[in-house]
Parts: structure tokens; sequence; C-alpha cells
């Protein structure tokens, strides 16, 4: 089947509401339910006490309606991201997986679709089951008001009239994009917040309690894009000796977040990404220091510190190359030579470290068609047999190594 084709037919097919969908011959797609212990530590919540305001307080009428509801209600209220359900692709004639692969999706994605290929395709030629975890206010973790296209279309162009200069604003990078500038440490609160979350159902596999996954399961990881940061944190803490023996392949992924270009139309607008880039990378440490609850978090546990050393690439250098070296015969990452938003070069800076000396396999491949960061794997009968031929060639490689 080519690739269109069948990103087409799991696209018509996938939706959050059945219990157990066929996903082809060999696989079906279950949901689950997942409730998130840790809302109360994002802004409004009753354990975070991080006043820290990007933007002074403008009057109602600053943003549009949709805008300023957005802003006043408090992440922590927000029940879409505390009560969801998530995919588990499997072997239809599994009952509990004895293998499991966590995947991680990329920054400001609604959607599922362009992975329903990709993970139909690991799980077929592993054998393994695939969890695909949405990340916080991500997926179906965020209001639908978020993905209203007439709705974000007049913000999108109501932000351009406030900030003339802002580059890439979208209906598809809005909400996404308002959120972060009024509130940049939206980013380490909700990134936090899945972390545990993930640790939370890999606690309940663990304890036997997963009707799907066995309690002794091995438990991988794959990724890409923003969701490689993810995973590294995990693999890095390793909380529990949950991942000593896991591995970990990634596409489109991997430096620290100071080395990405996330502005774009499909993930950031300018004005975000400055006022992003100012609290984790610039200022973060002076935001610890005047905010006790910030400074607990990334400085008290090892989670934190690991988050934190993803965040600059010249903040615990040494510790976080050692972190990579301790992994590298169970990390693989594959890069694509015109990715505008992870470049190849950073990819290769972050894990092999300053040095290169870091014996993680890098692969850097190119395509003969048009491609982006974001569409890797166009959709599109002109290019049909060249895309067909590239994602087989490259998840090849990735079941190869995770297999």
């Amino acid at each position: 089947m080519k690739y269109a084709e069948d990103y087409n037919r799991l696209k018509a097919i996938e939706n959050y509401t059945d219990d157990c969908i066929e996903f082809g011959d060999k696989l079906v797609l279950r949901n689950f339910d997942f409730h998130s212990r840790y809302s109360q530590i994002l802004p409004g919540g009753a354990e975070n006490n991080d006043n820290f305001e990007y933007l002074p307080q403008y009057p109602e009428e600053y943003e549009p309606d949709v805008i300023a509801q957005m802003l006043q209600k408090n992440d922590a209220e927000i029940e879409e991201n505390i009560d969801f359900r998530y995919h588990v692709i499997m072997p239809k004639n599994e009952k509990r997986s004895k293998q499991v692969i966590f995947m991680f999706h990329g920054f400001n994605e609604k959607y599922w679709d362009k992975y329903l290929t990709w993970v139909k395709y690991i799980s077929e030629n592993t054998g393994k089951s695939i969890i695909m975890f949405p990340i916080a206010f991500h997926m179906n973790r965020a209001p639908l008001a978020w993905s209203d296209s007439h709705g974000m279309y007049n913000v999108s162009q109501q932000r351009k009239e406030r900030h003339p200069d802002v580059m890439c604003s979208s209906l598809s990078n809005v909400a996404i994009s308002t959120r972060l500038h009024n509130k940049p440490q939206r980013f380490v609160w909700s990134g936090l917040q899945t972390y545990y979350d993930v640790l939370d159902l890999v606690k309940i596999i663990k304890d036997g309690m997963h009707p799907a996954i066995d309690p002794n399961a091995a438990i991988d990881f794959f990724s890409y894009s923003i969701g490689t940061l993810l995973g590294e944190i995990l693999m890095m803490t390793n909380e529990n000796g949950y991942f000593s023996d896991s591995r970990y392949a990634t596409i489109c992924g991997g430096p620290v977040f100071n080395r990405l270009t996330p502005v774009s139309k499909f993930i950031l607008d300018s004005e975000a990404d400055v006022s992003l880039y100012s609290y984790v990378v610039e200022h973060l440490e002076s935001h610890m220091n005047h905010t006790p609850f910030l400074k607990h978090h990334l400085a008290d546990f090892p989670v934190g510190t690991n988050f934190r050393c993803m965040l600059n690439y010249r903040t615990l250098t040494s510790y976080r190359e050692q972190k990579f070296r301790e992994m590298s015969n169970r990390y693989y990452a594959l890069a694509l030579t015109k990715d505008a938003v992870v470049p190849p070069y950073e990819v290769m800076n972050t894990m092999q470290g300053a040095l290169h000396d870091v014996p993680i396999k890098v692969d850097v491949l190119d395509f003969p068609y048009k491609y982006t960061h974001e569409n890797p794997f166009p959709v599109s009968n002109k290019f049909d047999d060249a895309v067909s031929e590239q994602f087989l060639l490259v998840f090849d490689k990735i079941c190869n190594f995770l297999g």
C-alpha cells in the first residue's frame, strides 16, 4: 500500500470514542482513559505560587474575546487537559503486550494524523505495542476552541494588528503563541505535568493495573521534534530504574531548546518565541531565585536538573554530555538535511557533544522531493512513489533499532 493511501485510510478511522478500532489486518487501536494528578502545579493551581507575568494586565479589549477568555481561565481548571483518552496500537492477538513503545509527538499538534502511518509500521515490524501519549495542552488535551479555524483566523488577524512586527502568526499557532507570550512559564509547568503523567502510566503498568499491557513489559521510546525533549528527560532521570534498559529512537529531534528554530506558521510566532526564549534561556536563573516554587521543582529533583540542562546549551554541559554518553548505545537519531526547525548539526552538537565524542549514532538523510520539518512525508499523488520509498527507508532504520 502506498503511503498516501495508508495515511488517508487510517485518518478516516481514528477516533477517541470507540474502545477498539480495527487498524489493519494485524493491529487494533484501543482507547484508554487517563486522569492527570498534577494539574495543581500549573498556573492557577493550588500548589503553584508562581505569579510571574510577562505581559502587563491589559484592559479586557486588548485581545479579542476568545483570547481574553483563554488567558483568564486558569490552566489548572482546563478539564480537557486533566481527563482525556490516549491511543494504544497493538497486535490483535495479544491480550496484554509484553513490549511497548511510548510515542511522543511534536509541538503545537492537535491531531495524530501524520503519525498513524508511522506507528502502524513500527508496530507491524517490531511486534511491539505503541502508546501514543499526548503532551499537556496538545492533541485532545486542548479545548476544541483552540482548533476552531474561523475563530483562530480572526484572532490571528487581530494579533497581527496588536503586534505589527510579528512573524509567522497563523490560525494554526495563534492559540499556543498567545498563551506562551502571556505566560512563558507554561512551557516548564506543562512539561513537568506531562513528565509526571507518563511516570504515573508506567507505574500503572508496573503495578499490573493496565488491562492491555503486561506488568513486566519492556518499555522503549520513539519521538519526533519537541517530544524528544520529553523522552530525553525521562531517559536521563530514569525514575526507579524504569528505563535502565530502554532503547530510544527519534526523528527530527534531540537538540537542547535554545538550539531549535521554532518560528513557523505551524509552531510558534516570533513574539511568543522571544517571550519563551527570554524566560527559559536568558532569565531562568533569575526567575528561579525570585520564585521558590519554581526553584524547588527545577533544582531539588533530578528531573528538574535534567530539564534545565536541556534548555540551554551552555547550562550543565558536562553533566548533560555524561548523561548522553551513559545511554549512547541505546539511543539512535535520524535528522533531515533541509530541516529548518531542528537542523542536523544541532542534533549532533547536543547528542554527540561539543567535541562529537559521544558515540550516539545520528543518521542524516535528504529526500528527493520538497519537504519540511513539520511535514517530512507530504501526502501528494505527485510524489507518492518517492514519499513511500523514503518512508520505508526511514522507518526500516527505526524498526531495526527498536526491534
